[in-house]
């Protein structure tokens, strides 16, 4: 659909999408950093209650003497296990030689020293992400203690614990967050497009109504408006056939009348706020009226006809046969044929209409009945009208060729048991 109000619809549809969107990737711009701080902070505590768990067993064995007495600490359950822990004199009173546990991840002793220095120097605990000698993420925590009598610190007791695991883990965490979050920005992209385009449709289908209104208004006028005028040129050239022509006259001014009331009907049955005049038709008269009226144009129409009766809106029944004999009329003679030939047949609730014109493409035929969809340069509007008219009554239309050349268009409706 094209136009400047479809444009500016379209326009919307992208706005709207742009700003849903945009709406949900600053939501996950906030939370994804709130994931993965917590994450962070959740490993930090973690690794910290394990090196407090020791530094706590190994302050009970070394604080509140006078001497710095480690031979209890090769008896305890946690020495030579993970967290690993160091004694360091932190370099205030008397120096005493550092106490190691056995090694799990090699430290270099002078960052121990350091961080004991720290700790007994402020007197404060300290907590601090450093690197092993094999270059691996570590977390520690360095506590002054106090010999007795003495309220300085007398030393630090220093421990660590291995969590480049964790750090591993964190990091996976944060790929992970920002893959989901691209996925997620992705999905809210086109559910937001989705979305947008089920809000506007109710707008595209009004327009699109419209348009099509207008279109079928003007396929179905041209044909009674060309006869009109056919009639009206004949009698100012021969008034003596004034009197003949002006009963046609004032029946094609009622088609033209009841074409536009039909048209309003199918917008408003399209819309879903009327339903269809349907009653008893005789099929072989209504379809007699419109081939009387309906102009040749170099044409020679035959009809044969049987008594037959329908339940069906006669307004939108005449539309569909004068349509079927536009499409015979415009597409059923031969090349350099000086008259097209056509034969209507009516009986048992079926319409055919058979031409002698070159038939129809099989690669064409299934889209002959699709709005702006034609075989020879016209709106295609004609045959998709034909079809809804059947489809709306309960009926159907086919198309096929003739073994002996041309196409045949059979319009078939429910019949009434008389």
């Amino acid at each position: 659909m094209k136009g400047p109000a479809a444009d500016r619809l379209r326009r919307l549809r992208w706005w709207l999408t742009a700003v849903f969107t945009v709406a949900n990737t600053l939501g996950l711009l906030v939370l994804a950093p709130v994931v993965i701080r917590q994450d962070a902070e959740r490993n930090k505590l973690e690794a910290d209650a394990r090196v407090e768990v020791v530094t706590a067993a190994v302050l009970r064995l070394v604080n509140g003497t006078n001497v710095l007495n480690t031979s209890l600490l090769n008896q305890d359950p946690l020495y030579g296990k993970c967290p690993e822990f160091a004694i360091l004199s932190g370099g205030v009173g008397d120096p005493f030689k550092p106490e190691y546990s056995k090694p799990c991840t090699p430290m270099d002793p002078a960052t121990l020293d350091a961080l004991a220095t720290q700790a007994t120097t402020s007197g404060d605990i300290i907590l601090a992400d450093r690197t092993s000698t094999s270059g691996r993420a570590v977390r520690l925590r360095a506590e002054p203690f106090s010999f007795a009598g003495n309220n300085r610190p007398g030393g630090a007791v220093v421990t660590w614990l291995d969590v480049q695991d964790k750090v591993d883990a964190h990091q996976r965490l944060v790929w992970w967050m920002l893959a989901l979050c691209a996925a997620l920005i992705g999905l809210a992209a086109a559910g937001s497009y989705w979305l947008s385009g089920r809000a506007i449709r109710p707008a595209m289908a009004a327009l699109e109504q419209q348009e099509t209104l207008l279109a079928e208004t003007a396929h179905d006028l041209r044909t009674p408006v060309a006869a009109l005028r056919a009639l009206s040129e004949t009698a100012v050239r021969d008034p003596a056939q004034r009197a003949e022509l002006l009963p046609r006259t004032v029946r094609l001014a009622g088609r033209m009348g009841d074409i536009i009331d039909g048209l309003l009907v199918r917008a408003r049955l399209a819309a879903g706020v009327e339903q269809l005049a349907v009653q008893p038709v005789w099929l072989d008269q209504l379809v007699a009226g419109v081939v009387e009226d309906f102009p040749t144009q170099g044409a020679r129409i035959s009809l044969v006809t049987a008594p037959s009766m329908v339940r069906a809106d006669p307004t939108l029944l005449q539309r569909a046969v004068g349509n079927l004999l536009d499409n015979a009329l415009r597409h059923g003679r031969q090349p350099g044929a000086a008259e097209a030939i056509i034969t209507v047949t009516v009986a048992d609730g079926r319409i055919t209409v058979a031409d002698q014109g070159p038939g129809i493409d099989p690669e064409v035929g299934a889209e002959l009945f699709e709005r702006f969809t034609s075989g020879g340069g016209s709106s295609g509007l004609g045959l998709s009208i034909v079809r809804w008219v059947a489809l709306s009554h309960g009926g159907d239309l086919k198309v096929y060729n003739a073994e002996e050349g041309g196409a045949i268009f059979e319009f078939q409706l429910p019949t009434v048991l008389q």
